[in-house]
C-alpha cells in the first residue's frame, strides 16, 4: 500500500510544473517515504514474578508481592545490578525479600544515582552493614526520600540534638521513622518549645530513644498538650511535666474521659485523680482493663483504699498474674506460718526486684511454700 502511495505521488510530482523545471522533491516527504520503515526495537522485558523465583531464587510470597505492583521488569540487567550490590553490601536474601514485599520499586531504581547515595549516608552516621540490612529492611521507603531534601537535613538535625553520629546510630535503630518526617517542620520546633518549658535537654534525649514518634507530632498539638498539662495543674519544674504531655498525646479526648470515669468507679475522688496523674501520669497511658484489673485486686487486700492507689500508682504497671498474686500469696503463706521476723511493707513486696524478692522470700522458705515456690511470678 505504501508503494503504490508512493507512485501515485511520484506520477503527481511528474505533471506539475515543479517537476517539469526539475524543482527538488521537499526532503521531508523523501524521508518520510524513503525511509527505511523498519520499527525501533523496544528493549525486552520479562515477567517480575519468572525473573524473582527463577533466576533469583526468591520465595513465591516474596516474587508474587513485587509482581503484583510490578508485573514486568523492563531493564533486568540494571535490577540484576541492584540486587548484586545489595548482596554486596551484607543484605541477606531475607532482608531483600523483605524490601522486595514492601517496596518493589527498588528493582527500578537507579542504582548509581538513589541506592548507593542513600546506603553511603546511612553507612556514614555509623550504621554496620548488618545494621543497615536491618534498618532498610524494616523501611526500605528511605530509598524514596530526596537525600538533599530529607534524608541529609534529618540525620543534620538528629545529630544537632543527640550530639554524635552514634546517638542518631541508637535513635535510627529504636525507629526509621526519623528520615520519613520532615524534622525541621515537627521535631526541632517541639524541642524547642518543650525547653521553654522548662524540660531538660537530658529528658528529651530520653524520650526521643523510649518515645520517638512523640516529637514529630504537628507543633500545634504540642502546644495544645502543654495547654492542657498546664491546666490540670503539673508544675513545669517537675520531672514529670514531660510524661505528662506525653502521656496525653497518647490518648484521645474520649479515651482520657474513659479513664477519668474509671478511676471514678474505683472510688477516687476528683482531687485524687489529679493527684495521682500529677504524681504518675504514665500511668494513665495504661489500658483501661490493666487498670481496673490491678485497682480491683489491690482493693481486695484488707486495709487498702483508694489512697493507696494515689500513693503507690506504680504498682498498677504491675502484671497481677505474674507479680502480684504469686507475691502476695508467698507473703501470706509465710505470715500464717509465723516465719517472717520483720513483717515486710507490701509496697516492698511487690516493688523489690524478682531476684531479691525470690532470694529473701522463696530459696530460704522453699519447703514451707511447697508448690507455690515453684509458681509464683516473677515478672513485673
Amino acid at each position: 500500500m505504501a508503494y503504490g502511495i508512493c507512485r501515485t505521488l511520484i506520477a503527481f510530482s511528474s505533471n506539475t510544473t515543479a517537476f517539469r523545471h526539475n524543482a527538488p522533491i521537499s526532503s521531508s516527504i523523501s524521508l518520510l517515504f524513503f525511509s527505511s520503515s523498519t520499527p525501533i526495537k523496544s528493549k525486552p522485558s520479562i515477567p517480575t514474578l519468572d525473573y524473582l523465583m527463577n533466576q533469583h531464587q526468591f520465595s513465591p510470597q516474596a516474587a508474587s508481592k513485587a509482581a503484583s505492583s510490578i508485573p514486568y521488569l523492563k531493564n533486568p540487567k540494571c535490577s540484576d545490578s541492584i540486587l548484586s550490590f545489595l548482596k554486596d553490601n551484607g543484605f541477606s536474601k531475607t532482608h531483600i525479600e523483605e524490601i522486595l514485599k514492601k517496596a518493589p520499586h527498588v528493582l527500578c531504581s537507579n542504582l548509581n544515582k538513589t541506592i548507593k547515595p542513600k546506603l553511603k549516608i546511612v553507612q556514614d552516621v555509623g550504621f554496620s552493614q548488618t545494621e543497615i540490612a536491618d534498618v532498610l529492611a524494616a523501611d526500605p521507603w528511605i530509598f524514596n526520600r530526596s537525600l538533599d531534601s530529607r534524608l541529609a537535613p534529618s540525620i543534620s538535625a538528629l545529630k544537632s540534638v543527640l550530639g554524635s553520629s552514634a546517638g542518631v546510630c541508637k535513635a535510627l535503630k529504636v525507629s526509621s521513622w526519623f528520615l520519613n518526617v520532615n524534622l525541621e517542620k515537627t521535631m526541632m520546633p517541639n524541642i524547642e518549645f518543650l525547653r521553654n518549658c522548662g524540660v531538660s535537654s537530658s529528658q528529651i534525649i530520653n524520650f526521643v530513644y523510649s518515645f520517638p514518634r512523640f516529637f514529630l507530632i504537628k507543633p500545634e498539638s504540642m502546644r495544645e498538650l502543654v495547654k492542657r498539662v498546664d491546666e490540670l495543674g503539673v508544675s513545669r519544674e517537675s520531672k514529670k511535666y514531660i510524661y505528662a504531655v506525653r502521656a496525653l498525646s497518647s490518648m484521645s479526648m474520649e479515651k482520657w474521659e474513659n479513664k477519668l470515669k474509671l478511676f471514678r468507679s474505683l472510688g477516687l475522688s476528683e482531687d485524687q485523680i489529679l493527684a495521682l496523674f500529677r504524681r504518675a501520669p504514665h500511668v494513665f497511658a495504661i489500658s483501661e482493663m490493666k487498670i481496673k484489673e490491678v485497682s480491683e485486686m489491690l482493693l481486695g487486700i484488707e486495709n487498702i483504699d483508694a489512697s493507696f492507689i494515689v500513693e503507690h500508682p506504680d504498682l498498677l504497671i504491675h502484671s497481677v498474674k505474674g507479680r502480684l498474686e504469686p507475691r502476695l500469696a508467698v507473703y501470706e503463706i509465710l505470715e500464717s506460718k509465723n516465719l517472717l521476723r520483720r513483717k515486710p511493707k507490701l509496697t516492698t513486696l511487690f516493688k523489690i526486684s524478682p531476684q531479691k524478692f525470690l532470694a529473701r522470700y522463696v530459696i530460704p522458705y522453699s519447703n514451707e511454700l511447697g508448690d507455690v515456690s515453684m509458681v509464683f511470678g516473677t515478672q513485673s
